[in-house]
């Protein structure tokens, strides 16, 4: 589906196994869903084109735009085999099958990390600063990013793949100070990796393939 970065939020439940992938056409700013809105300057959002919007699943902003991020949501209804009533292992089984196809497409060291959740002084803000359980990182850098919503009906499981990563792009829409701001950005540098177009054009039909 192709259309406004809003897409991101609307609803999405179904009664079986369901994938929608979503490919926005213009910039936005996406908030977990417990993240306070002031951790965004408006003004300098604006400026940038940028919308401020806020999901429902957990975790630090993203920032979503054409060539920035590819975005998947899975749904996998409440009693499925695919169930997982750990909310932290439940992420698992999709990490393997995002770095299983980014293996095949010519990512070998992509791997899931199966550990508890590793923070650091920027995690809180950004998404892609933390790993969590079922991440997939490529060396030591996080390149797919997991959050999921669950309710009575199941979980959505959103998925944000890393096309390419500047941390200045999204550190410069925080409310921060231009020290602070300037410091975070050779603190970040390392933290995620973006695979590019050309690889997340091959890695998509690869997940889709790989679907239990």
């Amino acid at each position: 589906m192709c259309g406004a970065a809003a897409a991101l939020l609307e609803p999405f439940v179904a009664e079986h196994r369901t994938v929608r992938v979503l490919f926005p056409n213009d910039r936005a700013v996406v908030l977990g869903s417990t993240q306070p809105a002031s951790d965004i300057d408006a003004g300098a959002a604006a400026a940038a084109g940028t919308a401020i919007l806020r999901r429902r699943s957990g975790g630090g902003a993203v920032l979503v735009g054409p060539g920035l991020l590819l975005w998947v949501d899975v749904f996998v209804p409440a009693g499925d085999p695919l169930w997982c009533d750990d909310v932290g292992q439940a992420f698992w089984w999709l990490g393997d099958v995002w770095a299983a196809a980014l293996r095949a497409v010519g990512q070998p060291d992509a791997q899931v990390w199966r550990g508890a959740l590793v923070g650091t002084p920027w995690s809180r803000r950004i998404c892609f600063a933390g790993l969590g359980p079922g991440e997939v990182t490529i060396g030591d850098a996080k390149v797919v990013g997991l959050s999921q919503r669950r309710t009575r009906a199941g979980a959505q499981f959103q998925c944000a793949v890393g096309l390419r990563w500047d941390p200045f792009e999204l550190l410069s829409l925080l409310t921060v100070d231009p020290e602070i701001r300037t410091r975070g950005a050779v603190e970040l540098a390392g933290v995620a990796v973006g695979v590019g177009a050309d690889v997340s054009s091959l890695a998509l039909p690869a997940f889709l393939n790989r679907l239990p």
